[in-house]
């Protein structure tokens, strides 16, 4: 029994403090952090993998991307736990775009088209390349389907995108892809 008595003296204390915080009305403390005041992409973190949109600000090659994924208010989206697939278009890609597509898209009064594109290069699920089958169908976030082929070791997504690079994330995978999806017109 005398094992016991420190044991059950340190429970009887912490059963108190609750008891006294819960009569008092009173919290006990929790650690504050950065994402209260922005999200999930304001936590600041340099030890961890890096997210899907930290590792897209971080490559040269997607800036436009980034930029647009800003711009449809879609980056604690993105930043969130996941897992995900995205489908991430370089600047050449978006530069095949004809003139002036890009910049109408970010304009403001056309959010709600840009998420839906966005929204198309995202897969809920994590799907990397060795486990993509020809002819397989994967929904998309936006609620359209993409279709892979697997022809000599190149996966292609809607016959016109190829995969060039895959790049692992905290919260899911990045396919560098380059051409821009476009979802089916309605």
């Amino acid at each position: 029994m005398r094992k016991w008595m420190p044991l059950l003296l340190v429970g009887a204390l912490l059963a108190q403090s609750c008891n006294n915080n819960a009569a008092s009305g009173t919290a006990p403390a929790e650690s504050t952090g950065t994402a209260a005041a922005g999200g999930q992409s304001a936590v600041k973190d340099d030890d961890s993998q890096k997210d899907i949109v930290k590792v897209a600000i971080g490559s040269a090659d997607h800036s436009t991307l980034v930029k647009a994924v800003q711009a449809a208010g879609l980056v604690d989206v993105l930043s969130n736990a996941g897992p995900f697939t995205v489908f991430a278009p370089t600047n050449a890609a978006f530069e095949k775009l004809p003139a002036g597509t890009l910049e109408k898209l970010l304009q403001p009064e056309n959010k709600s088209a840009l998420e839906n594109i966005l929204q198309y290069h995202v897969y809920v699920g994590v799907i990397k390349t060795d486990l993509m089958n020809d002819g397989q169908v994967l929904g998309q976030a936006n609620g359209d389907n993409i279709t892979l082929r697997v022809k000599d070791g190149k996966v292609q997504v809607n016959e016109k995108a190829t995969i060039l690079a895959s790049v692992a994330a905290s919260n899911g995978i990045i396919h560098v892809i380059d051409e821009v999806l476009l979802p089916p017109q309605k």
